[in-house]
């Protein structure tokens, strides 16, 4: 009888051991995915940064870097404890895993509490940079981020096309008689501004929805 149960107890182990392997790769997978996200942010969308409304936004990529790295690290632990089966490594692993956790939860609370805010705040100011920066002297990175964003998820300003009535460069005579920025067009060519017709221009509301839902994730994601 004690020779069962010490088989039992042995093939449970087993199935714990590979239980928490499982668990650990696909933790660890998590986390490598997380910092491609921040190294991915850094590199193809760090134009849009200048429009942005402070450095905040910025350093959410690093965040997602650093807490990316900071998984890896823990699930490499965890590989660690599982194999050699050391009680001090596994001790060590459920400390930082209960510490992650409740580092997310808090995260996820307060993204809960502010998201609306910082939501309006950020629509706010992208629709501001949209009337008094763009195509202004010394505001060359704001032009072409404004542009690239456009262009990018096919959208014409941050609400929509009308946020363009009140911008310095559509009143200007610099604008030539456009209603919106060229880069609204579907299709590109010069002047094509000049008509802000459904056919023409893109309608669809979606540069503040974009940055909001980036803005959202990004706060989802802080330390996860």
């Amino acid at each position: 009888m004690a020779h069962y149960k010490a088989e039992q107890d042995d093939w449970l182990l087993v199935y714990l051991k590979y239980l928490l392997f499982v668990f650990n790769f696909f933790f660890w997978v998590g986390g490598a995915a997380v910092m491609a996200v921040g190294v991915w942010t850094l590199v193809e969308k760090s134009g849009y940064l200048s429009v942005l409304a402070s450095s905040t936004f910025a350093a959410s990529a690093y965040i997602l870097i650093f807490a990316g790295a900071l998984v890896m690290v823990t699930g490499f632990l965890g590989f660690c404890a599982i194999v050699r089966e050391d009680r001090s490594c596994l001790s060590t692993y459920f400390c930082l895993l209960l510490a992650i956790f409740l580092v997310e939860l808090v995260a996820g609370v307060l993204a809960h509490m502010y998201y609306q805010r910082l939501s309006d705040e950020l629509k706010q100011h992208l629709t501001r940079t949209l009337a008094e920066n763009y195509r202004q002297p010394g505001a060359a990175d704001i032009t072409t981020s404004v542009d690239r964003l456009q262009q990018d998820f096919k959208c014409c300003g941050s609400n929509s096309s009308a946020d363009w009535q009140h911008s310095a460069y559509i009143l200007s005579q610099e604008a030539e008689g456009r209603r919106v920025p060229d880069s609204c067009c579907k299709t590109v060519v010069a002047r094509c501004g000049q008509r802000a017709h459904p056919s023409n221009i893109y309608k669809v509301e979606i540069c503040g929805m974009v940055l909001t839902c980036c803005l959202h994730r990004r706060l989802q994601l802080h330390f996860y």
